[in-house]
């Protein structure tokens, strides 16, 4: 075996144990994408006919008949699409891999719990990866409390998101290639997690950046899905380039690379200096652009023009949660940098609440997904920003749920709407709320399970997305007084200041999630069906490989919140453990926490803690009456469908519009960096000084000279002679004046 482990000094109490085959969780969804991958070039290549004068018969159609099908999100066709020769492999493969990750992964969380009380990380070093004088990257991996917790999301929500893509995915021609990608996705993800280094958690930081852009890209004829992807990479590219530079910074200032290794030196650091201060809004840098926050979240949105699965993938249990997830593992420096701790908690409660007034005019039932992502990202960068790692993780992990059932759940009325229009050969948009309606009484399970994850989301009691997102904003609340950051200032605003506004923020952000939430459900769900008469009897639920996997995430949406439970709560029903999450992830981040409120827990008094769940409760409530009030779904059958809608004025087209911010980082950005690089650089510099002076110049100069040569050189004896005379007249010439 080519694996080298760490030589052991002291025993930890994971030697020995499961915890040993660590490496076994990416590298099977790896060996997934070698065998699907393999299996997807297999159609690219098809043996000639014996008589090369033969013409192709129905054998070459059938070998190559993926080539004459427009790849689209269930592309209509007047034939029926022709499926993979081996997607039944397919079909095994890309689960089989995600369910023996999460299997492993599980196994290795129990082997935790039964090894009682672990406060050093588990890490195991297999090869020296860059060795260069005194910089000595090895490939290493690190299971603790927190990498264990984000291993078991991505592969237990993964896993299902893997299964629900045999139904969605089936009569795709490129079915290979897209588990190909998505079990590439998730080890990339996974290598993420698990990396002991900086270095290595960027190979799996830029493994998801390249698979996003494969995937958001997957129907790549289609130009618009082929932009989407490169929007992705480029806008990704530009956070990248702030993580790389805080690398670059540590190592310079620190000189180590590795979590343990900086964690130790960190204390060498000043306290709210400018250096780690630097770091950490570089590495935050990076986390705007990997988890979409402000300015750098544009590409979110976009990243729609994949499959409906990969959505699911990339916003509930991968890409996007991987700034979080950065901020959490770099605790020990962020807890130094209070400027920055504030800069993260403010740039979260901008974008979630930016975001969430977005959602409210948006029409594809995707497109609102994608900006309720944005905003519930904000909440985790709230949590995060103010040193409650905790509550962050935890919203991350109940929004994997919730978010993953709402992805998969319109995915599952997308699915069902296009294979209507399609019995009808109708075109109308498969994803447009305004054509949908009343599919209630043709999806009731698919009603029910997206209703639960809605309530999670909107924070109502006892759904998981309630105890997660109060949390954050109660942490928000807690530190702001008698904390570092309530101390420092932000450009000249005390930093208590900054947190009251943050909770505001996060406050009317979770107002207006509850209004575009409802209103999804009740254009989608509610009223008379807009779909059309002749495609009403096609309507019906999707098959179960892709309900079952909602019923699963239901459950986790509904009792999610177990996981974390707060105190006020058991005191009223005793039915589970207090602070659950709370206690497993302290011996990684309880000491960074503690560093911001000056060594003792931030706490709030029993009856402000009570009125901050009253208001928020309210809040998540009054949203559904206002959006129940507004739309009145008895009138909403009488609403037109897309087709004939009524064009957005004032607000509401600023909104439906998404505030313009596209089109002014073409105008400020994008068109001039095209004019620049088509009239300066290539025109100008390429064109007129490389390729005009230099190339073209010295031919022509090489082709002057030669005319020169040959016109003396002509072959005529009097001239030649005649230019003897010349030459020696000016000689004697030149000596007799001399």
């Amino acid at each position: 075996m080519l694996l080298q482990h760490a030589a052991a000094g002291a025993a930890h109490p994971l030697s020995g144990s499961t915890a040993e085959l660590l490496w076994l969780l990416p590298v099977l969804p790896l060996l997934g994408f070698i065998v699907n991958g393999l299996l997807s070039l297999t159609p690219a290549y098809h043996a000639g006919p014996a008589d090369p004068s033969a013409s192709p018969g129905a054998d070459h159609f059938q070998a190559t008949g993926a080539s004459h099908h427009e790849e689209g999100e269930h592309a209509e066709a007047d034939h029926a699409p022709v499926r993979h020769r081996f997607a039944s492999i397919v079909s095994i493969v890309g689960p089989l891999v995600l369910v023996l990750s999460f299997a492993l992964a599980a196994s290795i969380f129990a082997t935790m719990l039964g090894a009682g009380e672990i406060h050093t990380p588990f890490i195991q070093r297999y090869f020296s990866w860059m060795p260069a004088g005194d910089l000595n990257i090895e490939w290493a991996y690190q299971l603790d409390q927190l990498s264990v917790v984000m291993v078991l999301i991505i592969t237990g929500v993964g896993t299902l998101i893997h299964i629900f893509s045999i139904g969605y995915m089936r009569e795709d021609p490129g079915y290979p290639r897209y588990f190909a990608y998505l079990n590439l996705f998730v080890s990339f993800m996974l290598v993420l997690v698990l990396g002991a280094s900086y270095p290595v958690m960027f190979i799996g930081w830029e493994g998801v950046g390249l698979c996003s852009y494969l995937l958001i890209g997957f129907w790549f004829s289609a130009k618009a899905n082929a932009d989407a992807g490169k929007k992705a990479f480029i806008v990704n590219r530009i956070g990248d380039f702030g993580f790389l530079v805080a690398i670059f910074l540590m190592y310079a200032n620190l000189g180590a690379l590795d979590f343990a290794g900086v964690a130790e030196r960190s204390v060498q650091l000043t306290a709210g200096g400018s250096l780690v201060t630097a770091i950490c809004l570089f590495l935050f840098l990076g986390c705007t652009g990997k988890s979409a926050q402000i300015p750098l979240y544009t590409w979110l949105p976009d990243a729609m023009a994949g499959p409906t699965p990969v959505s699911a993938l990339i916003h509930a249990a991968t890409m996007v949660t991987a700034g979080v997830y950065l901020v959490a593992r770099s605790s020990f420096l962020f807890s130094l940098a209070p400027v920055a701790g504030l800069t993260v908690a403010l740039i979260g409660g901008m974008t979630a609440l930016f975001a969430a007034t977005i959602g409210l005019k948006q029409w594809d039932i995707k497109k609102v997904l994608a900006y309720s992502t944005v905003s519930q990202l904000g909440y985790m960068f709230i949590a995060v920003g103010v040193g409650a790692y905790v509550a962050g993780i935890f919203h991350l992990a109940t929004h994997a749920f919730f978010k993953a059932l709402l992805f998969l759940g319109s995915g599952s009325v997308i699915y069902v709407m296009h294979q209507a229009y399609h019995h009808t050969h109708k075109h109308d948009d498969a994803q447009d709320m305004r054509n949908m309606g009343g599919l209630r009484r043709f999806m009731p399970v698919t009603f029910v399970l997206m209703w639960i994850a809605t309530l999670a989301i909107a924070g109502i009691p006892i759904f998981a997305g309630f105890f997660s997102k109060d949390e954050i904003l109660g942490a928000a609340f807690a530190r702001a007084h008698e904390s570092t950051l309530a101390d420092a200032s932000l450009l000249g605003v005390p930093g208590s200041a900054v947190l009251y506004a943050v909770y505001a923020m996060g406050l009317i952000a979770a107002l207006l999630t509850a209004i575009y939430m409802t209103r999804m459900m009740l254009y989608t769900f509610h009223g008379e069906n807009r779909t059309g008469e002749a495609e009403r009897s096609h309507l019906g639920e999707a098959p179960w490989v892709m309900t079952g996997p909602l019923v699963v995430l239901a459950i986790l949406s509904a009792f999610g919140g177990w996981l974390n439970l707060p105190a006020f709560f058991t005191d009223v029903l005793p039915v589970g453990k207090t602070a659950s999450l709370d206690h497993w992830l302290e011996p990684v981040v309880g000491e960074s926490a503690l560093r911001i409120t000056h060594g003792s827990s931030a706490h709030l008094s029993a009856s402000t803690e009570y009125l901050l769940v009253g208001v928020a409760v309210a809040v998540a409530v009054t949203g559904i009456l206002i959006a129940f009030a507004r739309l009145k779904p008895s009138l909403l059958g009488t609403r037109t469908p897309a087709q004939s809608r009524a064009s957005e004025t004032g607000i509401e087209r600023i909104l439906a519009n998404k505030y313009y911010v596209d089109e002014a980082y073409d105008a400020a950005i994008v068109n001039p960096t095209v004019q620049i690089s088509r009239k300066l650089l290539w025109r100008g510099v390429d064109v007129g000084l490389i390729d005009g002076l230099f190339v073209n110049g010295s031919a022509w100069l090489a082709r002057g000279l030669g005319l020169a040569g040959s016109w003396a050189q002509s072959g005529q004896v009097g001239t030649y002679a005649w230019a003897i005379v010349v030459g020696v007249l000016a000689v004697l010439g030149a000596f007799t004046v001399g």
